[in-house]
C-alpha cells in the first residue's frame, strides 16, 4: 500500500534531505586519488550524527541481503552497481565512484545517490556519467500529478539508450519517507501512460542505474552487485516529493 505523506510530513522529510544535501556536499568535496573508502564512511557517519541525523543504512538489512549493512554509506567501485563496501580501498585515478546514502532525521527518511569521476576518466565514462545524471533529470520532470510511473521509467529508459548505454536489470527506486523502503517499486523502464497514477503527497526515490555493456547484474557475497560484463556503471538518486505544483527535490542544498 503507497502511504501518502501530509504537506507537513513532506517538510520533515525535507529536513532529513537538507542534512544529507549538506552532508554529500562535504564529503565529495574529499575524494580524491589517494583517498581511502573507510574514511570516507566515517567522515559521513560524523557529519550526519552533527546534523542530528543518522545514517539510514548502517544496520539496515534489505529484503534478499544475508546480513545487516555495516557502514554509513555505500561506496561502489567501477563495475559495482550498489551496496559496495567503503573498505580501506584508496581511490585511483580512473575510478568511478557511486555514493549512495540516507539519513534518519525525526524517523523520517531521506535517500540519494551521486556518481563521481576519480582523477582522469576514460571518455566513455565521462559520458555515461553525463548520461545517467541527464536521466534522472528527466524523469524528476515526469514526477507530476496525474502522469503515471510508467512516465518516469521511460524518461530514463529513453535518455540512457539514446545515449548508447544500458539500463541495470533487476534493481529499482522505491517509496520512501516513512521508512527507507516503501511501495511503489519505481522501475527505470516503462510505457508512457501506464503504471500508478501520480498523486500529491507521494514520495519517490527515484534513481537510474546504468552500465556500458550488459544490463545483467551479479550478487557478490558481501550482498553487492557487479556489472556482469565487469563494464562501467553509475547512478543518480535523489528523493522526490509530488505535490500539486509539480516535483519537488527533497535532497538538494
Amino acid at each position: 500500500m503507497i502511504k501518502l505523506k501530509s504537506p507537513q510530513e513532506i517538510e520533515m522529510i525535507a529536513d532529513s534531505g537538507r542534512i544529507l544535501a549538506k552532508v554529500f556536499d562535504k564529503v565529495l568535496k574529499e575524494v580524491k586519488v589517494g583517498v581511502s573508502l573507510e574514511n570516507l564512511d566515517k567522515l559521513a557517519r560524523r557529519l550526519i550524527e552533527e546534523y542530528g541525523g543518522q545514517p539510514a543504512f548502517l544496520g539496515y538489512q534489505p529484503e534478499g541481503a544475508s546480513h545487516p549493512y555495516p557502514a554509513s554509506i555505500c561506496a561502489s567501485i567501477n563495475d559495482t552497481v550498489v551496496h559496495g563496501l567503503p573498505l580501506n580501498y584508496q581511490l585511483k585515478s580512473g575510478d568511478v565512484l557511486k555514493f549512495d546514502f540516507g539519513v534518519i532525521y525525526k524517523n523520517f527518511y531521506s535517500d540519494a545517490a551521486k556518481t563521481v569521476a576519480v582523477g582522469k576518466v576514460s571518455k566513455t565514462a565521462k559520458l555515461l556519467i553525463k548520461a545517467t545524471k541527464k536521466a534522472l533529470e528527466q524523469a524528476i520532470k515526469q514526477a507530476k500529478p496525474d502522469n503515471h510511473l510508467g512516465d518516469i521509467g521511460w524518461a530514463i529508459n529513453q535518455c540512457v539508450e539514446k545515449a548508447g548505454f544500458k539500463i541495470i536489470q533487476g534493481l529499482t527506486g522505491h517509496g520512501i519517507g516513512f521508512k527507507l523502503h516503501e511501495e511503489p517499486t519505481v522501475y527505470n523502464f516503462g510505457k508512457k501512460g501506464e503504471g500508478i497514477k501520480l498523486k500529491p503527497g507521494m514520495v519517490l526515490a527515484i534513481e537510474p542505474m546504468t552500465a556500458v555493456g550488459s544490463g545483467r547484474i551479479i550478487k557478490r557475497k558481501d550482498n553487492s552487485y557487479v556489472t556482469a560484463d565487469s563494464s562501467l556503471s553509475a547512478h543518480f538518486e535523489h528523493t522526490v516529493a509530488i505535490t500539486k505544483k509539480g516535483p519537488r527535490i527533497l535532497t538538494k542544498l
